[in-house]
């Protein structure tokens, strides 16, 4: 989180996360790691973790104070001003961490989608309104995106999104129409004339979701996508699916996920015409009959209640990804029908 602070001074107090800074040496101190004003006081702090190991804690000091140029036309075109006081930041240094220290490197993609590898760790840094808790700005940076075959060297991918006061940007790599094959179509859905029940057909409708979903609900997955439906490592990266719109939807019904993991992607989507709901109070709202207009969005600034430690920070009751509303609908109702709602 460091990153941050040294970019958006005054803002420590309201970046949050999975990660902690605060570390306990060999001897038993309690060091809490920042970024300081020069190379040499990090290096110094650093080496107080690592127990001595000064030339690991210099190389690292270095690579932290680097000034990295980033450079993106459509940005640098934004005239926008978003007072820093109402931001809070949601970040997760490494999403996918399992993948990660795994360090896979040769997972196939299937339909464009990676299900485990290094392919699947993003970081992710999410802003939202601290009063409204609505996401308004997002990164999500995939460090592993390609691996060069002859040098096996990695390149990363970044893509972001801005969502504020009726702006609506995203990076150049972004689009706001699906990606899929020509011949790929979602799910039509209508009642039948005489007896009112709901029918539908359903073609390569897809959606990604974790293999912790219940077997009751990859059964009805499977059912409603055939060999549409994948499986991915990574919430971050199962996010980041529905974004570069290699699938429909994003589904996990369990609390399996946190405020960390989503904030970024949410500001994306909601960049992109789509977002991010709460996937138990959709159900209850399709099954009331009550219209979507309003939909149940995800919120960063307000805890669990009742809940304890990092559980506080849970999406609780489940969460849907998607990049359009008709495919959310589609879906609900789809979902619906199956589960015998």
């Amino acid at each position: 989180m460091g990153g941050v602070w040294k970019r958006f001074p005054g803002l420590e107090h309201n970046i949050s996360g999975e990660e902690s800074n605060h570390f306990t040496n060999e001897l038993g101190d309690v060091i809490t790691v920042k970024v300081c004003p020069t190379e040499e006081e990090t290096a110094a702090l650093l080496n107080q973790v690592l127990n001595g190991k000064m030339v690991a804690a210099e190389v690292l000091a270095r690579v932290v104070h680097q000034d990295i140029p980033i450079t993106d036309p459509v940005l640098d075109a934004v005239k926008l001003e978003v007072p820093q006081s109402t931001l809070g930041i949601w970040v997760d240094p490494i999403d996918a961490t399992y993948q990660y220290i795994k360090g896979c490197g040769d997972s196939a993609p299937i339909h464009g989608i990676y299900s485990h590898g290094l392919q699947c760790v993003t970081i992710l840094i999410g802003v939202y309104d601290l009063s409204t808790g609505v996401p308004v700005m997002g990164v999500i940076n995939q460090p592993f995106a390609l691996q060069d075959p002859k040098s096996s060297r990695w390149e990363g991918q970044y893509y972001w999104g801005i969502s504020y006061m009726g702006t609506k940007i995203f990076s150049t790599q972004l689009t706001t129409s699906d990606d899929h094959d020509e011949d790929d179509s979602i799910c039509h859905i209508h009642r039948h004339p005489d007896s009112g029940e709901i029918e539908y057909e359903c073609h390569h409708f897809s959606v990604v979701t974790s293999t912790r979903e219940t077997e009751r609900i990859k059964t009805i997955l499977s059912d409603m996508c055939g060999e549409r439906l994948h499986f991915a490592a990574g919430a971050g990266y199962k996010s980041l699916c529905v974004v570069l719109g290699l699938v429909d939807i994003y589904s996990i019904s369990g609390d399996y996920t946190f405020r960390w993991d989503s904030c970024a992607a949410h500001a994306i989507l909601l960049s992109l015409g789509g977002g991010i709901v709460n996937w138990e109070e959709c159900l209850k709202h399709m099954k009331n009959g009550e219209t979507m207009l309003d939909l149940p969005h995800l919120v960063y600034n307000v805890d669990e209640a009742g809940a304890d430690g990092l559980y506080k920070w849970s999406n609780k009751g489940g969460l849907i990804a998607f990049k359009s509303k008709e495919h959310l609908e589609n879906f609900l109702s789809l979902l619906i029908e199956k589960l015998g709602l």
